[in-house]
């Protein structure tokens, strides 16, 4: 069962150009000029029901302004979009009741009241029972650890007291998917962790499917199977983490401490026929580097480990941030594709 499903989906927007200084501010009160922008360019994905999927992408890519469509607050300018089974902009009070959104720079809570008040607010504007509104009201509290917040008006909170009350908000009516733009931003690791943490257990105990979008690459890591990566608007990668690290990642760093003097060709010898790449940094210590679905760690440190003596093994991988920089680096993933096939047809060398 699909959660979310999206089609050919797009969004155009008129900017107004503001000419400068005097004379331009005048011509701007009669004859404004404006620019066309295409935000988001014929998109499609689909996301099952209690999946958590990361949606990234550089500032400008289109993200937000995916979620706004998402949501509901803002109408596509062309293609098909079905959350829950509803269309967003078409039929917007029987989709709500099924969403909850955190915007990390935008807050749904009322800034001079008492937390418990705008719990309470947002507990009919979703026309929650009082035994379910207890109930779940109970659980994020104690999940949340919000108790000593409640009473206090939301503008006497920090940053990370305030984004753990909106998490709080999102969940009051039980919704079945949870959008998130930006919910970890500018809050310390060990807020962060928290956030992490409940996510998972709520993802685990309610099947609820979660749309996360981030900048910080370690809530990707530690909450989702799967990533949808969007470069001008466009989708360049949809698939598993482990297999964006296989597709653009540079492979395994193996950095080798040995008991006796090594020398290159000896390396070699051992690891003749395998596709890797030695590098000597001096006579008791080397490096092998091993391209994804090359060659695997065992393979080459079984060949090692049984003829050399070795003191100490230490094993370097490409991280998310790594690869995900790179491919933006270099343009976008056709770029990076085509490295990658220059790469196969033996551009690099390896002993």
């Amino acid at each position: 069962m699909l959660a979310i499903d999206v089609q050919q989906l797009r969004k155009e927007f008129q900017v107004q150009q503001s000419r400068g200084g005097l004379k331009g501010a005048f011509q701007d009160l009669f004859r404004r000029e404006y620019k066309h922008v295409t935000a988001v360019k014929d998109i499609s994905f689909q996301i099952p029901k209690g999946e958590i999927c990361g949606y990234i992408g550089e500032n400008g890519a289109g993200k937000s302004t995916t979620i706004k469509m998402l949501t509901g607050i803002l109408v596509p300018t062309s293609g098909e979009i079905k959350v829950n089974g509803y269309v967003p902009f078409k039929e917007r009070e029987k989709f709500v009741s099924g969403i909850g959104v955190v915007f990390g720079q935008r807050s749904q809570l009322w800034w001079d009241i008492g937390v418990v008040e705008s719990f309470q607010l947002l507990k009919k504007v979703y026309r929650v029972s009082e035994a379910d509104y207890k109930k779940r009201l109970d659980e994020l509290v104690d999940r949340l650890q919000l108790s000593d917040l409640l009473s206090r008006p939301v503008r006497k909170l920090s940053l990370g007291q305030r984004m753990r009350c909106e998490l709080a908000a999102s969940l009051i009516h039980n919704p079945a998917i949870l959008f998130l733009d930006e919910p970890t931003i500018g809050l310390d690791i060990v807020v962060k962790t928290e956030i992490r943490e409940f996510l998972k257990s709520l993802n685990q105990r309610y099947e609820t499917t979660i749309l996360l979008t981030t900048h910080d690459l370690q809530d990707i890591e530690a909450l989702c199977s799967r990533v949808i990566m969007l470069d001008d608007g466009r989708i360049i990668y949809d698939g598993g983490l482990e297999e964006l690290k296989a597709k653009w990642g540079k492979g395994k760093e193996v950095v080798l401490q040995f008991e006796y003097p090594v020398t290159l060709p000896k390396l070699q010898e051992l690891t003749q026929g395998l596709d890797v790449a030695w590098q000597l940094e001096n006579e008791l210590s080397a490096k092998v580097f091993i391209p994804y679905e090359r060659a695997n760690v065992s393979e080459v440190l079984s060949r090692v480990v049984g003829v050399l003596q070795i003191q100490d093994i230490k094993i370097n991988e490409t991280n998310t941030d790594d690869i995900v920089r790179e491919i933006y680096k270099s343009g976008s993933a056709e770029v990076k594709q085509t490295e990658d096939i220059k790469q196969d047809e033996g551009v690099f060398t390896h002993a």
